[in-house]
């Protein structure tokens, strides 16, 4: 598989815009609306929060998926249309605006939203807006589509990539949002991806599932799962290739290449974090089993007290053992063992459930980098799990403390 450019308009008969109109009130250099269109009918599904508080745009868009087509996707920033009044009558209306438009059904829209929760939606705004929305679509529309998502979010989240299936040249892509109130289960995220695979609605949701579950379920920001989060994907079919209806080899590559897009867009959410100066990637090997290395893995980039510390750039692992021992999994502590690793180097900090001596200024130096592994082995089992998250800091309480006003 190769990484190319091109976003979410990578892939064969899609087309995306992104406008300011005036949802987001403070600066209307800003964009806030984002429009992701196919020239065809797609097969398509979607992954939602596990919040039991939902957006409206997360009821419509499901009521819409449960046929598995979608044409287009209509996203605004900067309110979320969660708790709010009149929430799915506005999601409800911004789709039909969007369909009249396009000559197209309200049912084939996915509808979605990100931003403060509990303000009604400026929904007059938007159906305003949607015929300059149209007008802009692109075949090179992706980035203005991924500026139009953006809340706090300090860089645009886009990739794609082709790859074989068939004998046939594959294109998948994307864009995302995400930065705070993320954590495992999905966060304050949205991912919009697109493909030309020949795919059935039906394997299209298996794919998605295992997709998100290996990706953005396994990154942290603050320990917080918001009520919007929302991954989609539409697949045009327009490759060529036989059409994927079961889990055969042709599925396993497609699933594989969406895996791969996944978890380059998580990382980057994770990277991204508000405030954040590091990415910590946290791997666990040895433990029981996979799921016994993903809790174990996620319990530690959630930590409040290891993120303090990477920010810090204290080697304190005995934060990371407090973190293991709280997270569930039955292991054995005296069959740890802790490094930390970065470009600058790799020092081993615990053995055994035991601290050893280390150089504290090479620690330093190795945490003070930008990129932060931190290496565990919980014991001799064959679990393996790889999560992502960011330190905390000050710059964290700041934007937060006033995100509202």
């Amino acid at each position: 598989m190769n990484f190319i450019e091109g976003g979410v308009c990578a892939a064969k008969g899609f087309k995306a815009a992104g406008i300011h109109v005036g949802v987001k009130t403070n600066n209307k250099n800003k964009k806030d609306l984002a429009l992701i269109v196919a020239d065809v009918p797609c097969a398509a599904a979607a992954v939602y929060t596990k919040n039991v508080v939902k957006a409206a745009p997360l009821l419509v868009t499901k009521a819409h998926l449960a046929d598995g087509k979608a044409r287009a996707v209509l996203v605004n920033s900067g309110n979320a249309n969660a708790c709010a009044p009149n929430g799915e009558a506005h999601a409800i209306a911004s789709c039909k605006a969007a369909a009249e438009a396009l000559d197209i059904s309200a049912s084939d829209v996915i509808v979605a939203s990100t931003g403060v929760i509990g303000q009604e939606l400026p929904v007059k705004v938007i159906t305003d807006g949607i015929p300059e929305l149209v007008s802009k679509l692109s075949t090179n529309g992706s980035p203005d589509a991924a500026a139009a998502i953006m809340t706090t979010d300090t860089v645009m989240k886009e990739c794609a990539a082709e790859f074989d299936i068939g004998g046939k040249t594959v294109l998948l892509g994307g864009i995302a949002k995400g930065s705070g109130m993320i954590h495992p289960n999905m966060g304050t995220m949205l991912c919009f991806l697109t493909t030309d695979c020949a795919i059935s609605a039906e394997m299209i949701r298996k794919a998605l599932l295992e997709a998100v579950t290996v990706s953005f379920n396994r990154i942290s920001v603050d320990g917080d799962t918001s009520t919007n989060d929302m991954c989609a994907l539409m697949a045009s079919g327009l490759a060529g290739n036989a059409p994927i209806v079961s889990e055969n080899d042709d599925y396993r590559a497609f699933v594989a290449a969406l895996k791969d897009i996944c978890i380059k867009l998580a990382i980057t959410m994770a990277a991204d974090g508000e405030g954040a100066t590091h990415l910590i990637t946290c791997t666990v090997s040895g433990a029981a089993d996979e799921q016994a290395a993903e809790t174990l893995s996620k319990s530690v980039i959630s930590s409040t007290l290891t993120k303090a510390a990477i920010f810090g750039a204290d080697a304190n692992w005995g934060r990371v053992l407090c973190a293991m021992g709280y997270s569930g999994v039955a292991f054995d502590p005296d069959a740890v063992s802790v490094a930390f690793e970065s470009a600058a180097g790799r020092i081993d900090v615990c053995k055994n459930g035991r601290g050893l001596p280390f150089d504290e200024a090479l620690a330093k130096k190795i945490l003070t980098e930008h990129d932060i592994t931190i290496d565990i082995v919980a014991g001799n089992g064959p679990g393996v799990c790889t999560c992502w998250g960011c330190d905390i800091t000050y710059d964290y309480i700041k934007i937060n403390g006033d995100y509202r006003t």
